[in-house]
């Protein structure tokens, strides 16, 4: 199993270089320390791949023997901030760029890529999964459909990582009508918009601390929707009042 140590880190950032992506050192650190934890003969599947930061990251920290999935149509739909439709010449660049960061980290013959659509690809994964990371489309109805049935097939004490989550609209009202009161999935904290849920029990008083660790997060996503609208208003300088430097949507 790889290490934590400084040379671990070392060779995971030197692999990320030049690898484009919507994921920060403390996202990479997150996916990279779950994945660490899969067991040799465990699972981790990955909803939306895009270019293949994250992917990368996890197949470098994976124990051998553990099985990556990579499931994303690269069809052109849901590609990034603003970027819904219309965009499947860029599509079929990401995908081929996916495989070429993938060879290049080493990992391509460590990765299954399915390019499908999610619920396109539910029976494609049989087994139980030890970490599932969605950053598939973020519309309510297709975020929700992920955490629901690919939720589902998570293991007892697995683990669930959500991007984008508390920033975008959509994924936020996901979350909230699909575990905010759950008793199954507790929710563990997160790195930016990278939230952490383990599917364990929640009982009794847990169940009101950990619907109120979630709603506390509810100002930060207040914060990245006005920083949104700022962006797309062409008003850089009010952003960096919040905080927010550069024209990138917070993630």
């Amino acid at each position: 199993m790889p290490s934590n140590d400084d040379s671990s880190v070392t060779t995971l950032d030197r692999a990320l270089e030049g690898v484009e992506g919507w994921f920060s050192p403390d996202q990479v650190a997150r996916v990279a320390a779950r994945a660490a934890e899969v067991p040799p003969t465990g699972r981790i599947v990955e909803i939306g791949s895009f270019r293949g930061r994250s992917m990368v990251a996890m197949a470098l920290s994976a124990p051998e023997g553990a099985e990556l999935v990579a499931i994303d149509p690269h069809a052109g739909n849901d590609r990034g901030p603003q970027e819904i439709e219309g965009y499947e010449e860029e599509a079929e660049i990401d995908a081929k760029v996916f495989l070429a960061n993938l060879e290049r980290a080493g990992v391509r013959d460590r990765v299954r890529y399915v390019r499908k659509f999610s619920h396109e690809a539910l029976d494609d994964v049989e087994g139980p999964i030890d970490l599932l990371h969605i950053d598939g489309a973020h519309r309510y109805g297709p975020a929700s459909d992920d955490i629901v049935r690919w939720g589902a097939k998570v293991a007892d004490g697995g683990t669930l990582l959500i991007h984008d989550s508390f920033s975008s609209v959509g994924v936020t009202l996901a979350i909230l009508t699909k575990l905010l009161l759950s008793p199954r999935w507790r929710y563990v904290g997160r790195s930016r918009s990278l939230a952490e849920y383990r599917r364990e029990p929640v009982r009794g008083a847990e169940r009101v601390a950990n619907v109120a660790r979630q709603l506390a997060q509810l100002p930060w996503f207040a914060r990245n929707v006005l920083v949104k609208a700022l962006i797309v208003a062409k008003l850089p300088g009010v952003t960096r009042l919040l905080g927010h430097t550069g024209d990138t949507w917070p993630y």
